[in-house]
């Protein structure tokens, strides 16, 4: 099991990302348009500089919803590798089998 703060502070992450996202985005399109004034285009930058940086999507870990592992996770799962093993033995995930030849 994770330690709790660390799952907390991924929490807090994907929070600040959701509630920063359009202003990213918006600073972004300014710095990538090539038509605007070199001066516009750096003060973007400036102000995007400014902004959190937990803001950025890049900073999310994905973690394992059932332990918090942020190792071998399976995105379409939302779990870990042992996560899912332990799962699937006890037959809790839909389609997962314990194979036996």
């Amino acid at each position: 099991m994770a330690k709790t703060s660390a799952v907390e502070k991924n929490k807090r992450r994907r929070k600040t990302v959701a509630q920063q996202a359009d202003k990213r985005a918006a600073l972004k399109a300014i710095i990538m348009n090539q038509t605007l004034p070199i001066e516009e285009r750096f003060k973007a930058t400036i102000k995007l500089a400014e902004l959190p940086r937990d803001g950025s999507k890049t900073r999310i870990r994905n973690r394992c919803e059932v332990t918090g592992r942020p190792r071998a996770f399976y995105r379409k799962l939302k779990m870990s590798r042992i996560a899912l093993r332990e799962l699937g033995n006890l037959g809790k995930v839909p389609g997962v089998v314990k194979s036996s030849w």
